[in-house]
């Protein structure tokens, strides 16, 4: 069966891999599996946020076949405050789609 691990062990740097892993694999089996993950994570695999599919699960959930595991980093910014700051720092105006950028 086949599973994709993504992660971002830094803000801009996502890491994704494809695994083959046997029928009935976990979570925690799976990343204890990659190398590549393993080598770059510094916290204790019961600490982290997992997920599949976008849904957070727990270490021992079971894995279908084309699976997309995603490993959650905590926020360092609120993404609603980052946005404002990009967009000042740029100098440019904020326009929503729902706001049209005239007046009226």
């Amino acid at each position: 069966m086949r599973v994709e691990l993504v992660w971002s062990p830094a803000g801009g740097d996502v890491q994704h891999r494809w695994l083959e892993v046997g029928e009935g694999a976990t979570l925690e089996a799976v990343l204890r599996g990659c190398a590549d993950f393993m080598a770059a994570q510094v916290q204790p695999l019961d600490q982290l946020r997992l997920g599949i599919w976008g849904r957070v699960r727990p270490l021992d959930a079971p894995l279908r076949d084309r699976d997309r595991i995603e490993v959650y980093r905590e926020l360092t910014v609120d993404p609603k405050e980052a946005r404002r700051l990009r967009y000042a720092h740029r100098g440019e105006r904020i326009v929503s789609r729902h706001r049209p950028k005239g007046g009226g």
